[in-house]
Parts: structure tokens; C-alpha cells; sequence
């Protein structure tokens, strides 16, 4: 792989859907943001701003999300995003009264469409993505935790996927979920709806860390500072590469993951780290594409 293709799994593609389907909802004093976001240091903060519909994942809710995802995502100082929530609740799924039969078949499938855009996006943005949940996560509210890269929680917490009891088999939170944790697992969210607590879901995988709640920002934030510690063209190239190779066998895997290793070594950045190291000094990050050879 050249140095060009192994950028390549780099850059952040948009699926796009019609226009109409991405109408953001306008806020007025009387109707707040769906969503919040705001930047600092390299970390993009994004708060789900809905905690009275318990943050559904309206069609309106996706595309504020939406847009505060792709806002700047190029910006090199961006190395980071943190998704959270107002409330007791991080996100309870899809908003029922958007999937009555009056709303229609073409209507649902730009809600599920929507969702598996924004859920993708996640996954493939040139920046690593932290879910910092506090309280219940059900539905695609899981299905949100699971894409995301990271995920820390409070303990108390808990996950589900209880479609299922309302008639509402959870088929797409299950793309990400049962990509998340072990498949008889997955299974038995999916079919019972029972929720795990936050300790099931590390314990399974789903989560990266659990903690207690007054620790949560603290920790999560951490994280976040660590992440920005390193240069963002190797961890863009590291995260493409990663979601890359786990779509793939064995050896397509290893010969991706060796390509990728050869080609970051050519990036500037790859070589002023391993001079640091080297000298016992650390690194100056050039935060580019710049090559240090062919």
C-alpha cells in the first residue's frame, strides 16, 4: 500500500441523504438546542440537550448530532470528541411517535437511515470518539454507546436493547452491539430486552471503564488529554486502519495493519516521535500529512 492509499483510509467520507432529510430543528428561548457543543484544547464537547424526551434520537436530534460531528472535523486542532447527556437518562433510543404507521414507510426509513449515518460517522472520523454516559442508555441510546470508540461510565448506569417488548426488534442497535460484545450476549439483549449494568457492560466489552459518577467527567476527561497528547494524522491513520482490518480476514488483516505500520513511518510525525524517543525528549507534532520520505 502507498503512502497516498494508506491516507486514504483516512479521509472522512459522508454518506449523504436527501436534503430534507437533515432538517436541523430551529431553537428559540422556548425551545432550547437538541444539542450542545462547544470546543476547548482540542476537545469537542457534544451534549445531548433533550433530557424532558429523555434525549430520543428524533430524526431532528440525529442531524443536530449530525452536524456538530462534521462541523470543523478537518481542523487539526480538533483531536478529540466526547459525546454526553443532560439528564438521567444519556439516550432512550428513537423517538416511538416518529415510527407510528401515520408518519409512513419512506419516513422510517430516513429515521433508520439517518441513525446508521450518524452511527458510521462515528466510526469513521479522523478523531477518536469517548461516550461519557451517565444513567440509562437503551435502544439506538446502546447503539450509540457501542460505536462510539471509547466508552466511559458511571456505575450505575445500565444498557438495553428492549425493542423487542414494544413490538420493535432492535435490528440496527445490533449492527453496533454485536460488534461490541460477544455474540451470545448480544443475542440475549436483543431478545429478552433485559438491561445490563454498567459492571455487565465492561465486563462484556460494551464499555470501556466504569466509575462512579462523581468521577465520570474527571476521568473522562483524562482520556481525552491523553488522546491529545499524540500527533492527530497517526492516530487518524491508526483509527482507519483498526476499523479497516476488523472488517477483514487473518492475513488481509496483517498485510493492511503491515502496510499501514510502513506508510506511517514515512509521516513526518512518525519519524519525529521515534527521534524523541531516541533522544529522551519529547515529541513536537507537526499535526500534518507531511511526509519525512517517500
Amino acid at each position: 500500500m502507498s503512502q497516498t492509499a494508506a491516507l486514504r483510509l483516512t479521509r472522512f467520507c459522508v454518506r449523504r441523504l436527501s436534503p430534507s432529510c437533515w432538517t436541523r430543528a430551529v431553537s428559540t428561548p422556548s425551545t432550547p438546542p437538541l444539542t450542545i457543543r462547544e470546543q476547548e484544547d482540542g476537545i469537542r464537547r457534544i451534549v445531548l440537550n433533550n433530557p424532558k424526551k429523555r434525549n430520543a434520537l428524533s430524526l431532528a436530534m440525529l442531524s443536530s448530532l449530525r452536524e456538530d460531528i462534521l462541523t470543523d472535523i478537518d481542523d487539526k486542532d480538533l483531536r478529540v470528541i466526547i459525546i454526553s447527556a443532560r439528564g438521567s437518562v444519556f439516550s432512550s433510543g428513537h423517538d416511538l411517535k416518529e415510527l407510528t404507521s401515520a408518519h409512513g414507510r419512506d419516513y422510517h426509513a430516513s429515521v433508520f437511515q439517518a441513525c446508521s449515518e450518524v452511527m458510521t460517522l462515528i466510526q469513521d472520523a479522523p478523531v477518536p470518539v469517548i461516550a461519557m454516559v451517565k444513567g440509562i442508555a437503551t435502544a439506538a441510546g446502546c447503539q450509540l454507546v457501542a460505536s462510539c470508540d471509547i466508552a466511559v461510565a458511571s456505575e450505575r448506569s445500565t444498557f438495553a436493547t428492549p425493542g423487542v417488548n414494544v413490538g420493535l426488534f432492535c435490528s440496527t442497535p445490533g449492527v453496533a452491539i454485536g460488534r461490541a460484545v460477544p455474540r451470545k450476549v448480544a443475542m440475549e439483549m436483543l431478545f429478552t430486552g433485559r438491561p445490563i449494568t454498567a459492571q455487565e457492560a465492561l465486563l462484556h466489552g460494551l464499555v470501556s471503564k466504569v466509575v462512579s459518577e462523581e468521577h465520570l467527567e474527571e476521568e473522562t476527561m483524562s482520556i481525552a488529554r491523553r488522546v491529545c497528547e499524540s500527533s492527530r494524522p497517526v492516530v487518524a491513520l491508526g483509527k482507519a486502519a483498526f476499523q479497516r482490518q476488523m472488517a477483514q480476514g487473518r492475513d488481509a488483516a496483517y498485510a493492511t495493519a503491515t502496510a499501514v505500520m510502513v506508510d506511517n513511518l514515512a509521516l513526518r510525525d512518525g519519524q519525529e516521535g521515534i527521534r524523541a524517543f531516541i533522544e529522551k525528549r519529547r515529541p513536537v507534532w507537526t499535526n500534518s500529512n507531511e511526509k519525512a520520505h517517500e
